[in-house]
């Protein structure tokens, strides 16, 4: 159970990524399946070939950027459907990594990467990792609630909200789309290459399905916590993240067979979507996000004395 909450972690990173596609562009980015494995690849290569593992996670992040700008490309400038322009990106994408893995698998277990530490101190599968994961994961989920503040992330989120209303003020929402979707698809390639050296190996086929999970995440945190502020909304994709996980370890745990993790995923965004229409979860998920609500208010009040 405690390996799931550190998945969770992990892929809350990518969970935030599609967070600012789906909510606060308002765009549904199917690059996600490929920039991810995009990720993992040219941080596996870069670590094989004697890059620092640092250097490499961030060369995955620039070149998760780059394949998000792609999509934005075909999108704003090339006038091509968001949806349809991911598709394309993502398949493209597919090509792209096999050619820079050179096979479609990668194994990383004898090179030293940026889990070696913990592993070797024996930390990981214990609640030390955790809460090191849960500080990485915290620290880029603070860093983008301030961005999100700030007169670039005001325009990108009137952007989604309302794109002709922010054209009238001189914003050009084209550019907004073009840095909404790199930063989206670098998280989700960072998480990518976190996830390559924490399994140990980077593998073309990790990615698919990704996008699935991506929104299981958003959704079921956002079920729970809800999505009253900006703060709350991006918190409840690193909290539906690590829920997703568990449930799915605690599905296999009762027999369930692996083969069927994409049904269970399935499934899990259908309940999240079903569950919230009735009247007894909104109770228990009201309930829930006060409680989430007052302990911040608390520990802010506690921060100013």
């Amino acid at each position: 159970m405690v390996t799931a909450v550190e998945l969770g972690l992990i892929y809350a990173v990518m969970a935030i990524g599609v967070y600012l596609t789906f909510r606060i562009l308002d765009f549904p980015d199917l690059t996600v399946d490929g920039s991810f494995t995009t990720g993992a690849a040219v941080a596996a290569v870069g670590i094989i070939n004697g890059m620092p593992p640092l250097l490499a996670t961030v060369l995955a992040f620039f070149s998760g950027m780059v394949a998000g700008l792609v999509t934005g490309l075909l999108h704003t400038k090339g006038n091509i459907n968001g949806l349809l322009a991911g598709i394309l990106t993502q398949i493209g994408l597919y090509s792209i990594n096999l050619r820079i893995m050179g096979k479609a698998n990668l194994p990383l277990l004898r090179e030293t990467t940026l889990i070696s530490p913990l592993r070797e101190a024996g930390l990981t599968g214990t609640w030390v990792s955790v809460g090191i994961f849960l500080s990485t994961a915290v620290a880029i989920l603070l860093v983008v609630i301030w961005f999100l503040h700030t007169d670039v992330g005001l325009a990108m989120r009137a952007t989604g909200d309302n794109p002709d209303m922010i054209r009238s003020f001189g914003v050009n929402t084209d550019n907004q789309k073009l840095l909404g979707l790199a930063l989206s698809n670098g998280l989700v390639a960072l998480s990518g290459a976190l996830v390559a050296q924490f399994q140990g190996f980077a593998d073309i086929g990790m990615g698919i399905g990704l996008i699935v999970a991506g929104l299981a995440s958003v959704i079921i945190g956002q079920a729970v916590l809800g999505r009253s502020g900006i703060a709350i909304a991006a918190s409840a994709a690193v909290v539906g993240s690590v829920m997703y996980r568990v449930v799915i370890q605690l599905a296999l745990m009762a027999g369930l067979n692996p083969n069927d993790m994409k049904l269970i995923s399935a499934v899990l965004v259908v309940l999240a979507l079903v569950l919230p229409q009735w009247k007894g979860f909104a109770r228990l998920g009201g309930a829930v996000r006060n409680r989430f609500t007052a302990v911040a208010e608390s520990a802010a009040i506690d921060k100013e004395k």
